[in-house]
């Protein structure tokens, strides 16, 4: 029985080595094999003129669904997918293969945009903050004040403890520790006026971004309306430097627009001619008031769309599966769009969400991107993995999302990096954008953005921030990446186990060399098993994913599945 065992074991890892000789060239030759000629069709398409020009309309509003500047994007995107063919579903024929419609939906709650405000300190002749160049400055779903402002003596507290017994009412708060939530009684309850409040994150670098504001918000109450203000590092110092001198009284004039509306939701389908039910989904939010956050989105899916139309109107492109754009609210809008499934014919087989995709990282620091799926990195992150400083919780091996799709993304990103010498990384799962509804839904999806950027969510992310080049490298990795899949057939799955066992190979060593070296720095032999262990067993599930792909009479490869999710297994030495 032992011999028969190892027979098994060496003629399984002689096949698992036919399949990833010359690993990179599995890596990079083969998959590129079925990439590569939709790379050549996009390449020659994508200029990046209707991305960058469209960032420019979008970045001008702060952007709330429902609000002005939310509801003009749309009518801007709905013009450009009507200029590049898509019709109108409700005027749709059963030939028509672009097509689009707007949803519109009753909101819970009025939308807000700020129109104008400024802070000044009585007594100095400038402005602490005007809205003109940080419009930041009122906390998101503030009130209005009366129109001359509000004038009061401004008090700073340290922290909620010091509240205790404190006459606020009347005055305005400078809150310490805490920020706003634990100030927003005072207001209340308090009688206090309104909140001042400072928070940057180091990662904004502050002391060097003076001006940057980090956007912030209050829950809406109709009952009782207030007001805050964020601060900026310059204005921080000022108003303390003024505090340290003696009593300081303040001007602060706040004018927004609160009011009933509708939310809207833009989808767009190339419909697939020969598997129309299964489709891949891009989705980039609307709402946000910045430019690579995320105006750079909606523009580069935009470019995306119309280069798809053209293509298609050319005849230079067909797509067998559909192809789905989508426009919205963050992740509340995917997240309807995947339970709705009476609004939709397709069901959902992939999810790729664009975020903050047009950075020059000479301005804004950082790098591309890739948010992975859940991988064992996101438990255990070492060696070349690294989260990002908007960070993670931490996962377990429940929470892992096996699938070939977090590899072959990165391949195709990998080779455009390559052809126009663009950094390309990746960061294991950390969530909070709209990959995460379709992981919620075990829908496989995963995120194109850029961290660390020392301007996020601040009044500094503004156009002269953006690259059009790299809205024009993310596209085109987006592009070829979903032109491959909705086109998939007997080659793209021989090329993903070819892909896939390679790519297992290079983690499975590089995972057993950082284990040896943690065991020889004391660590537990069963913990690194364990590590391995996962890698291993995450690699074969995704392996057996790619028999999505395959048609169920085809045992050849299916067989040719089992045997690479063996080998996979059989690597893993014992400690």
């Amino acid at each position: 029985m032992d011999l028969l065992f190892s027979m098994k074991i060496r003629i399984i890892l002689h096949l698992f080595l036919l399949f990833i000789s010359f690993s990179t060239f599995a890596q990079k030759v083969h998959l590129q094999k079925i990439s590569e000629p939709y790379f050549k069709l996009v390449r020659t398409e994508f200029k990046g003129d209707i991305a960058y020009e469209t960032v420019a309309f979008v970045e001008k509003y702060w952007r709330v669904a429902g609000n002005t500047g939310f509801n003009n994007t749309v009518e801007l995107i709905a013009s450009n997918l009507e200029s590049a063919g898509y019709v109108l579903e409700d005027n749709a024929s059963n030939t028509d293969r672009l097509t689009y419609r707007i949803e519109t939906r009753k909101m819970d709650r009025p939308t807000w945009e700020p129109v104008d405000g400024s802070v000044q300190i009585i007594g100095q002749n400038e402005m602490l903050l005007d809205f003109k160049t940080n419009r930041h400055l009122m906390y998101q779903y503030s009130s209005s004040t009366p129109e001359e402002g509000v004038t009061a003596e401004i008090i700073y507290v340290k922290n909620k403890e010091a509240l205790d017994g404190l006459d606020v009412k009347g005055k305005i708060i400078f809150a310490g520790e805490g920020g706003y939530r634990a100030f927003q009684s005072s207001v209340k309850e308090g009688g206090a006026l309104g909140i001042f409040t400072y928070d940057m994150p180091d990662y904004l670098q502050p002391e060097k971004n003076v001006t940057s504001i980090q956007f912030r918000g209050i829950r809406y109450d109709q009952e009782n309306p207030t007001w805050a203000v964020a601060l900026s590092f310059e204005a921080k110092e000022k108003l303390m430097s003024a505090l340290s001198d003696g009593p300081v009284k303040v001007n602060v004039k706040i004018q927004t627009r609160i009011y009933e509306s509708e939310e809207l939701t833009v989808v767009a389908n190339v419909i697939g001619s020969e598997l129309p039910l299964e489709s891949l989904v891009f989705s980039a939010h609307i709402q946000e008031p910045g430019a690579n956050d995320n105006a750079t989105g909606v523009g580069t899916q935009l470019e995306m769309a119309k280069i798809t139309a053209d293509l298609m109107k050319q005849g230079k492109l067909d797509l067998k599966r559909t192809l789905t754009f989508l426009w919205g609210d963050e992740i509340i809008s995917t997240k309807r769009y995947i339970q709705e499934k009476e609004k939709r014919e397709a069901d959902i087989t992939w999810g790729i969400s664009l975020d903050m995709v047009g950075e020059n990282t000479d301005v804004t620091g950082g790098t591309f991107l890739i948010e992975k799926m859940p991988d064992p990195s996101a438990i255990w992150t070492r060696g070349e993995d690294k989260h990002s400083e908007w960070g993670g919780r931490p996962l377990t091996v429940d929470d892992m999302k096996p699938h070939y799709l977090n590899d072959f993304i990165i391949s195709n990103f990998e080779a455009q990096g390559e052809h126009a010498d663009w950094v390309v990384k990746t960061n294991p799962f950390e969530g909070g954008s709209d990959h995460t509804p379709f992981l919620q839904a075990d829908i496989p999806g995963l995120l194109l953005w850029h961290f660390t950027d020392q301007f996020y969510h601040t009044d500094n992310d503004r156009l002269d921030k953006v690259s059009k080049k790299t809205m024009v490298n993310v596209g085109t990795g987006a592009l070829v990446s979903a032109y491959t899949l909705l086109n998939a057939g007997e080659k793209t799955v021989d090329q993903l186990i070819l892909m896939l066992a390679a790519k297992a190979q290079i983690r499975l060593l590089t995972e057993v060399q950082l284990s040896k070296k943690a065991i020889a720095e004391g660590g537990s032999k069963e913990d690194e098993q364990e590590i391995l262990d996962t890698w291993a067993d995450y690699y074969a599930k995704a392996m057996d994913s790619i028999k999505d792909l395959v048609p169920a009479d085809d045992e050849k490869t299916l067989r040719r599945i089992v045997l690479a999710k063996e080998a996979i297994k059989a690597q893993v030495p014992k400690l």
